[in-house]
This record gives structure tokens, C-alpha cells and sequence, in this order.
């Protein structure tokens, strides 16, 4: 396996298990509980998530599959690193970010029901990954509405990323409830 491939892979799966960690010491009959009226519950973060993951899946292998149609998705000649340091400022809880109208949690699903479902989309996302082995994902971009113009590797960084920053929501969650 490539070893950008393996980097995000392990990013993804280290920060799948950090969130599972958060929403595992919330006690279950607390995760449909907002802490107060204007924030998430622990459910609703995992909806969210979701939401977000899913859409970025569908994005995503829509551009990779249109790269590898125009001959744009070739081998990747480069091993050096693709994730850096420059992810800190999504890290930063201080910094108030709004999630756009067609990612917000709707509130149609428990705990369970959103993790169950936020664990099929990250096979499909693992897949994906796993399916580009060695090509080049730096020859898609798309724009990301608060971080700008992102490629391939940059964006399935954020979905990393996106899922550290709201495993740190969940455990101010249950912080906040206990």
C-alpha cells in the first residue's frame, strides 16, 4: 500500500477510535441530552458527522471517478506526508464554526442509531481511499465553504479532522452533563 494511502487511512481509523472513546464515556442514557438549549447533543453531533461524511463520500468519489475518466488521476510519484499542522485551527473549539443547512442534525436519530450509521459511511469512505491506492489524489480539488480551495488528500484530512474537533465536543458534552 502507498504510503499516503496508509497515512490516511490511520488518520481516519485514530480518529474514528478517539470519537468512539468520547461517545463511550457518556453514559447511553445521557447521549440524547443537550447540555443547553443552543448546543448539540451528543446524538446530534454523531448525526452530524453523518451527514458531513456522506455527502463527502458521494463528493468525492464523483470527483475521482471524473479524474480517472479524463486521464487527470495518475500514479502518485511522491511519499513525503500529506497531513500537517495547518489542520490546529479546526482543532480549536474557541473558534465557533456554523455547520451549513444541509448538514445540521435534524434530530431524527439516537446515539446509537447515528454512530451505526456513521460506521457503514466510513466503510464506504475507507473503501474509496483503499480504491485510489497509489494515484495521485492532489489532482482533485474542491472548495471547502470556511477553509478555501482543498484537494483530494486535504479533504479526506478534514474528514479526520472534522471528527477530532467534534470527539472534543462530545466529551465538553458530557462534561457539561455529569
Amino acid at each position: 500500500m502507498h504510503p499516503r494511502t496508509e497515512e490516511l487511512l490511520s488518520h481516519l481509523e485514530a480518529n474514528r477510535a478517539a470519537l468512539h472513546a468520547a461517545v463511550d464515556a457518556v453514559p447511553s442514557s445521557l447521549r440524547e441530552t443537550r447540555p443547553a438549549a443552543d448546543r448539540w447533543s451528543v446524538a446530534e453531533v454523531l448525526e452530524h458527522l453523518g451527514r458531513v461524511e456522506e455527502q463527502l463520500t458521494r463528493l468525492l468519489s464523483a470527483k475521482l471517478a471524473e479524474a480517472q475518466l479524463t486521464g487527470a488521476l495518475g500514479p502518485e510519484p511522491e511519499s513525503g506526508p500529506v497531513i500537517d499542522s495547518s489542520w490546529a485551527l479546526l482543532l480549536d473549539r474557541r473558534r465557533r464554526i456554523t455547520a451549513g443547512d444541509r448538514v445540521l442534525p435534524k434530530g431524527e436519530m439516537d446515539a446509537a442509531t447515528a454512530l451505526a450509521t456513521l460506521d457503514t459511511t466510513r466503510a464506504r469512505l475507507r473503501d474509496l481511499v483503499v480504491a485510489h491506492d497509489g494515484l495521485s489524489l492532489g489532482a482533485v480539488s474542491h472548495p471547502h465553504p470556511a477553509f478555501g480551495m482543498m484537494d483530494g488528500y486535504q479533504w479526506f484530512t478534514f474528514i479526520g479532522t472534522h471528527e477530532a474537533r467534534h470527539a472534543a465536543q462530545i466529551r465538553e458534552i458530557g462534561e457539561a452533563l455529569s
